[in-house]
């Protein structure tokens, strides 16, 4: 989704899930009813499922499908896929959201963690709303945490002499990624949704040596790690650096190592 598209790491990035899985559980508490029954749902950028299933959960009858553009989380799917327990039924498809294009009406479309890998997502938000059933709802979450040491050190470190020849600017993820939440409440609610934006600040507490590097691992390293895919040897030095740098700015403590997480969350209702 990005000019460097990130090869990922379902494993790695399953290693923290119940932290990732935790911001979908309180955006989808967010979520008042939806209009059909069963309904059709979307899920924009489902990684490997684990949290997809949540959506079946809370509307049994559902027909949900996940949507994402990497062939390494859509081969973990399969274990969720199928008919759910209440009658309704689990899939998933390939899509890249940098175009995809509903060709069908849903009653919610979610994205979990995933915009922020998406240039110019807002102007796909129109598009979006429009392909939702009256009353239907766009609810989404992604990481709001891009000044935070864990970023601003990565890219303070390929930035440097030795890094900066081998790591171009499109293997990090754009300071303006992610906008402002007033952005997103003003477009929803001029587009006319009824709208509920707000940011909550998770201070995540990792387990294990090197609890942050190893978070990172799973997501916002992976286009520099794909980058230097063809140089192990560069790859495994500028972890290294990388590492020894998180050490300082997130020190362990004996009960764990605490990583402040900011997130951003929109639900807009679309009026009936």
């Amino acid at each position: 989704m990005t000019a460097t598209t990130p090869t990922w790491d379902p494993g790695q990035y399953l290693r923290h899930s119940r932290h990732r899985a935790r911001p979908f559980a309180d955006l989808l508490a967010r979520v008042q009813e939806i209009p059909g029954d069963p309904a059709r749902i979307a899920d924009l950028g489902c990684g490997p499922g684990n949290v997809t299933v949540q959506l079946a959960d809370r509307w049994p009858t559902a027909h949900v499908t996940g949507y994402d553009n990497s062939a390494e989380m859509l081969a973990r799917t399969g274990e969720h896929a199928g008919p759910t327990a209440g009658g309704g039924r689990l899939d998933f498809a390939h899509a890249d959201l940098t175009d995809w294009a509903p060709a069908e009406t849903y009653d919610l479309i979610t994205s979990n963690a995933a915009l922020q890998w998406v240039p110019g997502h807002l102007e796909s938000l129109p598009g979006w709303l429009d392909a939702l059933s009256p009353g239907g709802t766009l609810a989404f979450q992604m990481p709001h945490n891009i000044d935070a040491p864990l970023h601003a050190l990565m890219r303070e470190l390929a930035a440097t002499t030795r890094w900066k020849g081998l790591i171009g600017d499109d293997a990090l993820r754009p300071t303006d990624s992610v906008h402002d939440p007033l952005v997103y409440l003003d477009r929803l609610e001029t587009l006319g949704c009824a709208t509920d934006v707000w940011e909550t600040t998770y201070l995540q507490l990792l387990t294990g040596p090197d609890a942050v590097l190893d978070w990172v691992k799973g997501t916002g390293l992976r286009p520099l790690l794909t980058a230097l895919a063809d140089d192990p040897d560069a790859r495994d030095a500028f972890v290294a650096e990388y590492r020894d740098l998180l050490r300082d700015a997130y020190p362990e403590k004996p009960y764990g190592t605490v990583l402040p997480f900011r997130r951003l969350f929109a639900v807009a209702r679309r009026k009936a």
